[in-house]
């Protein structure tokens, strides 16, 4: 048992560390797109990314977490065809998918209202959409294998090859948007050949109906909660396009980043929290030590809050070599970083939360959760931007966590009373 909680506590800290390492990288890309993008062209980026996080739950539909279900306990099947069947599952879906989405290129440019000039960024989006679905399960094989080391070094370099190419093809190049797309590109690109080797160790042309049929029942219900997760993270940028302009979402997308700072404290401890309270749940007084965390990790998030909200002008405004950290264009947008802060803060605090959900076997209530609060940010998002422009997505942004925190709190209670 001990060696089991080390071993889950040393994976913990591996996948934390390079997710932790990997997000500082790519936040290192905010001060440079600002200092070499104008506000519109960022914004058409944030915009088209926003979409293609979308899509990527719709080439995943379920089947990681189904994969796994099923390969960790083979009710059908072997363990090459649990690889094999979600695997070759998702290459002729994604296949399908962005066959259509190349196909229909310039009818999907006029749709979501891109300008000509960027019409070819959805060729590469197609690209990379397949390229990301068809590593899903061999990622999701190296987890299960316990291969955590393996698994953090490939998204870490993943990253670092698409900052690379982002900083050769901008500013060597001059690329712009399509140097951002064709760095995402060559970046999952490098993966699929990384992962190769791992990927032909697996597998065979063996596919399974029976356990395909499982797949999708067990896969296919997670589709709208990962939709509605999704929502929550991203529909600001499409519905404040829809009602502003390019310009404005770009400002806010470079704003929205700032939040890094608080983010990264709540996604430390997210890492380390879960393990965490279900090893101490059996404890006497898990309650007690669950109130007293939750807590500290208020008071710590109040301290990340208040001195960001202090020091964030004199952050952005500070030189390199006469460069500033983000570029004037967008200061702008400086007002909505601590409303991102606090939203983060309550993200942190719904984390805390829902502790006795997942204590209580109560996660059926988790999308129904999500859903509320996706849905609150749809509708305040068309609410408030119309008054107050990326600021009124900004607090929809704060609402939606505060509605989620408020939710998951309602409910964990309900099942298992903690005295905060």
């Amino acid at each position: 048992m001990i060696d089991k909680i080390i071993r889950l506590g040393k994976d913990t800290a591996i996948y934390g560390t390079s997710t932790i390492l990997g997000r500082l990288l790519n936040f290192l890309l905010v001060p440079f797109y600002t200092n070499v993008l104008l506000p519109s062209e960022y914004g058409i980026t944030a915009y088209v990314y926003s979409l293609i996080a979308f899509l990527n739950v719709v080439y995943n539909y379920g089947m990681e977490s189904a994969y796994f279900k099923y390969s960790s306990t083979l009710e059908i099947g072997d363990r090459k065809q649990n690889f094999n069947t979600p695997f070759l599952s998702i290459i002729i879906s994604s296949s399908f998918f962005s066959a259509i989405i190349l196909l229909l290129s310039k009818p999907i440019g006029g749709l979501i209202a891109l300008p000509e000039d960027f019409s070819r960024i959805i060729i590469y989006s197609a690209i990379i959409l397949f390229l990301d679905a068809i590593v899903i399960i061999p990622f999701a094989s190296l987890r299960q294998t316990g291969k955590a080391k393996k698994f953090a070094l490939i998204k870490f370099l993943n990253i670092l090859i698409n900052v690379s190419l982002n900083i050769i093809l901008l500013v060597k190049f001059k690329l712009g948007v399509e140097g951002i797309f064709i760095s995402g590109l060559a970046a999952s690109a490098m993966t699929v050949v990384i992962l190769l080797s791992d990927i032909f160790k697996n597998f065979r042309f063996n596919f399974s109906a029976k356990l395909f049929k499982e797949l999708l029942k067990f896969g296919l219900p997670s589709l709208p909660a990962g939709l509605a997760a999704m929502m929550l993270q991203v529909i600001d940028r499409p519905i404040l396009r829809y009602l502003t302009d390019d310009s404005s979402v770009g400002i806010y997308q470079a704003n929205y980043r700032l939040g890094i700072f608080m983010m990264l404290v709540v996604s430390m401890f997210d890492y380390a929290w879960k393990p965490f309270f279900f090893s101490t749940a059996k404890e006497q007084n898990a309650k007690d030590i669950f109130a007293r965390i939750t807590t500290y990790f208020l008071l710590g998030m109040a301290t990340v809050f208040i001195l960001i909200t202090l020091l964030i002008e004199n952050i952005v405004k500070f030189q390199i070599y006469g460069k500033f950290i983000i570029h004037p264009d967008y200061w702008s947008g400086l007002n909505i970083v601590p409303i991102i802060l606090l939203a983060y803060l309550f993200n942190g605090l719904s984390l805390t939360f829902s502790a006795g959900i997942y204590i209580q076997k109560k996660t059926s209530y988790l999308p129904f959760i999500t859903l509320i609060a996706a849905i609150a940010n749809v509708v305040f998002n068309f609410l408030l931007i119309p008054m107050l422009g990326i600021i009124g997505a900004a607090f929809a942004t704060l609402i939606s966590y505060v509605v989620m925190a408020v939710t998951m709190y309602y409910y964990s209670q309900k099942f298992y009373r903690i005295e905060y």
